[in-house]
């Protein structure tokens, strides 16, 4: 089983022209409201690639707090551990993507904030038993500490959204950030080259591992003195929303299953490429039968990691 302890949010998508600069007002195209938030994101990501997922959360008693949790249950999560929250809105997560397919996001965290580590200990049955429990940062930090400790399998954590001064909970084995996201936890400028990125993940202490997503430029994998850099699946994106989460539930799917980190990250990866190509959060999430035809078309030339990719220090 897979734990989910993270956010549950209504996403209010617009596309635009490009995103706006402060002052400035853009016209943009019909609003979509899709699932979404990081935690359900990753949640439903998991449950599309075969896994039993339990979600720890709070939505509000508010009508889009129902839908929220319709969408989990009709994806196949247990939702038995996300409370109702009185007198609280739902979280929303206001998004505006342009014609590249990238995405801005500000997200108002409604009953979100009021996760905490009470809850987590109400769902400490769930995240013994889970063989990975996978956390993020739309939810309280308390609730992600809580969470960690009473784990049973490996932690995994998104540290999303990238606020500086932000710390890694205690427990934590593999650590999944952004470069933004990394640049925030080390406190250091956001590294641009494969070596500033692997060399700014070392600087982080207590994960096993780091995986920085990349973007079109893939995946570095920081392990100990090593690095490897995964290059992206070959996709024509057309909304990035769901990319990262995307990434996450699969890597927790690949590593539950008894999957080498390394594989791991391939397999995530091309759920992640799959997630690009089509538009909304939760939506984009794909099924297993779409992960394998990326994988098995692309695989063997993505495999072939030469020296280059590869680093030692």
């Amino acid at each position: 089983m897979i734990a989910v302890v993270g956010s549950l949010n209504l996403d209010l998508v617009v596309p635009a022209p490009h995103h706006p600069v402060p002052g400035e007002t853009v016209l943009g195209g019909d609003l979509a409201r899709h699932p979404g938030g990081k935690g359900a994101n990753q949640a439903v990501a998991a449950a599309r690639l075969g896994a039993p997922v339990a979600m720890v959360g709070r939505v509000g008693d508010d009508a889009e707090g129902g839908r929220l949790l319709a969408a989990l249950g009709d994806a196949g999560v247990d939702t038995g551990r996300v409370a109702r929250t009185a007198g609280v809105a739902t979280g929303h997560a206001l998004i505006t993507v342009d014609p590249a397919g990238e995405n801005t996001i500000v997200v108002s965290p409604g009953a979100n904030s009021r996760l905490t580590a009470d809850d987590c200990h109400s769902a400490a049955d769930q995240l013994g038993a889970a063989a990975v429990t996978v956390l993020q940062r739309e939810v309280p930090d308390e609730a992600n500490e809580a969470a960690a400790r009473l784990a049973g399998g490996t932690v995994l954590y998104n540290p999303a959204p990238a606020v500086t001064g932000a710390t890694v909970p205690p427990g934590v084995d593999l650590l999944v950030p952004n470069r933004t996201e990394l640049a925030a936890l080390t406190g250091r400028p956001v590294p641009t080259t494969l070596d500033e990125v692997a060399s700014a993940a070392r600087r982080l202490t207590g994960p096993g591992a780091v995986l920085v997503t990349l973007g079109e430029d893939g995946v570095l994998l920081v392990e100990g003195g090593s690095h490897l850099h995964l290059p992206a699946y070959p996709v024509e994106p057309v909304d990035t929303t769901a990319a990262g989460d995307a990434f996450c539930g699969a890597l927790a799917v690949a590593l539950a299953e008894g999957a080498g980190l390394e594989a791991a990250t391939r397999w995530a990866s091309a759920a992640a490429a799959v997630s690009t190509t089509r538009a909304g959060a939760q939506p984009s999430l794909p099924h297993r039968a779409e992960v394998h035809e990326v994988y098995a078309r692309t695989g063997n030339a993505v495999a072939a990691v030469g020296g280059k990719e590869r680093g030692e220090s």
